[in-house]
């Protein structure tokens, strides 16, 4: 698949809750030792890792589930999906000791993430 689903994140207001949630019930091993809180979720024989936080207060913060999509040129990528009635609604940016990313809107308001290639930081396993 060009362009694959490499990322998901699940984000609400009590992050520490979610992580509990989502690992009592999937078995998931989710690391939060971050100054974020964010718990990390490693993909071992199948399916894509992912991350749970907290700290979203409405949807515009982030609050639900995203998907990130690897591309090789956030720019370019970000231009063609306003050209086509989509919204960048976060530019690109580095995250600190993790990806380059951004973060738009398609045409009937669902938020979805961008990585640029070769910037995904894998997950530490416990």
């Amino acid at each position: 698949m060009a362009n694959p689903v490499i990322h998901f994140e699940v984000i609400g207001t009590d992050g520490t809750k979610l992580q509990r949630f989502y690992g009592e019930v999937f078995a998931w091993n989710i690391n939060a030792d971050n100054p974020m809180n964010y718990g990390m979720v490693g993909a071992a024989d199948r399916g894509i890792g992912g991350g749970i936080g907290g700290g979203a207060e409405t949807p515009e913060q982030g609050h639900g589930v995203t998907f990130y999509v690897e591309v090789p040129n956030l720019e370019e990528t970000l231009s063609a999906i306003e050209q086509r009635g989509g919204k960048t609604i976060m530019p690109p940016s580095d995250v600190p000791g993790g990806p380059r990313m951004a973060q738009f809107l398609d045409p009937e308001g669902n938020r979805v993430g961008l990585v640029q290639s070769g910037t995904m930081q894998q997950p530490q396993q416990q």
